[in-house]
């Protein structure tokens, strides 16, 4: 009675049929989220109860009306956005709107039309973010590798230039977007021109254009984009646990922005480009992440008020591995490991970020910022550092009223100047953050307690 019951609610409702193969993906999601065993054959009647909705979509069964050749290997963003659109056409009434779940399982697709999500409470979901360094591919011989690409549900962005990104969330009118989830697949921009060592090829993963709400993007893959993730007028979004590596940007918060998350996250952006990079935020947290070069920023701050870097590991080639610009209030760097190193691999020999080493480590401009109790280790060969036979400074504020600097901690290869402070700071205070010898004040309204 039940399977006959379950024939008949399939056959009134003909997009039901092209959903997630009569149950089969969602059973294939809950067994891979819960590690259960999943019988491959499971029949039209074997539906997985976590799943069994008609909100539930597998890129793999849907089928564009009219256009059988298109598969989501062949253009998964033509796929999804035909997915999109049947959820408009469901879900018409604004009291009535859940949204959905889009199946990504583990294989290579190709993405040749730009995703345009407009709908909120829309989770696209991944079995693994299958990340693989390209740049080494790109840089030995790779004759005898076992892997040869990235893995997971795996996306190539094939996108045109005048649709550079892979997914665009944007939509006018109100409210805005809110409740969108990106998460555990790998977005591949395949290939970097004229070369693959310039990290630029115009490709974006994912960009938020328009102001949104309580986004989420977690596990994600992104490797060989010139933008990773670019996100505008953000309130309350989460970007956490993310590999996102060999981009030229990895993070854009810009416009403006508050109550955001980014944290836990393994990331490294090409050498002109910015690994953090924030505007105008407030209430910003960046913790718990493991920041690795070759940006020319790690992390860096733009009229940012009120946010905290904490617990963050950061390695970088260049000055300015944190750079607080544009009148940067009330922030709090804190329980951070700084390590200054210099570039090693070859094809990035020679790249500079333009600065010299009397800019800081750690520059910072604006008021009442607190840095305590980070470590900074310091480990350029003399002959490197610019300009020649000075001593490279490892915290500057270069402006701003009230700053205060305490407890850090240096290791330095060669001497060097702890903190600098610029003449344009008033009311400043540094404590216990160097020998009276690697402190220096142009400023006379500075109150100073060295380390013994």
């Amino acid at each position: 009675m039940e399977r006959t019951k379950e024939k008949n609610l399939s056959a009134a409702n003909p997009s039901r049929r092209r959903m997630i193969g009569a149950g089969a993906a969602g059973t294939l999601a809950a067994a891979l989220t819960m590690g259960m065993p999943q019988n491959a054959n499971a029949d039209a009647g074997a539906k997985g109860a976590l799943f069994d909705s008609p909100n539930a979509y597998d890129v793999n069964s849907w089928k564009i009306n009219g256009h059988p050749d298109i598969t989501a290997q062949s253009d998964i963003g033509a796929v999804i956005n035909d997915i999109i659109g049947d959820i408009k056409r469901r879900q018409t009434r604004p009291d009535g709107k859940p949204g959905a779940v889009i199946f990504i399982p583990p294989g290579d697709y190709e993405l040749r039309t730009q995703v345009v999500v407009d709908i909120s409470f829309l989770t696209i979901a991944g079995f693994g973010h299958g990340f693989f360094s390209r740049s080494i591919a790109s840089n030995v011989d790779t004759s005898g590798w076992l892997d040869l690409q990235p893995g997971g549900s795996h996306i190539r962005v094939l996108t045109a230039a005048s649709t550079p990104q892979a997914f665009l969330v944007r939509r006018t009118g109100n409210p805005r977007l809110s409740g969108i989830v990106f998460r555990d697949f790998c977005l591949d921009g395949v290939s970097f021109t004229p070369d693959e060592n310039s990290y630029h090829n115009g490709r974006t993963g994912i960009e938020v254009a328009s102001d949104n709400d309580s986004l989420h993007i977690t596990g994600m893959g992104f490797v060989y984009l010139e933008h990773a993730l670019i996100v505008r007028g953000a309130d309350a979004l989460r970007v956490h646990d993310n590999m996102i590596a060999e981009c030229g940007n990895c993070v854009e918060l810009t416009g403006a922005g508050q109550a955001t998350i980014v944290s836990d996250n393994l990331m490294g952006a090409g050498p002109d480009g910015v690994t953090i990079l924030a505007e105008n935020h407030e209430g910003l947290l960046v913790t718990g992440n493991n920041l690795f070069p070759r940006g020319r920023s790690l992390i860096e701050f733009t009229g940012c008020m009120r946010s905290s870097v904490t617990s963050n590991r950061l390695q970088g080639f260049y000055p300015g591995i944190i750079r607080f610009l544009n009148g940067c209030k009330e922030n709090l760097v804190t329980s951070n490991h700084f390590r200054r190193g210099t570039e090693g691999f070859p094809p990035f020999l020679g790249r500079t970020n333009g600065l010299d080493d009397l800019y800081g480590v750690l520059h910072v401009s604006g008021d009442n910022n607190f840095i305590s109790d980070n470590i900074f280790a310091f480990d350029v060969p003399p002959a490197k550092i610019t300009p020649a036979n000075v001593q490279p400074t490892i915290i500057l504020i270069a402006g701003g009223d009230s700053n205060v600097v305490a407890l850090n901690h240096v290791i330095a290869n060669i001497p060097a100047q702890h903190v600098v402070l610029d003449a344009s700071t008033t009311h400043s205070k540094v404590l216990d953050s160097g020998a009276a010898s690697t402190i220096t004040s142009y400023s006379a309204d500075t109150a100073i307690r060295p380390t013994p």
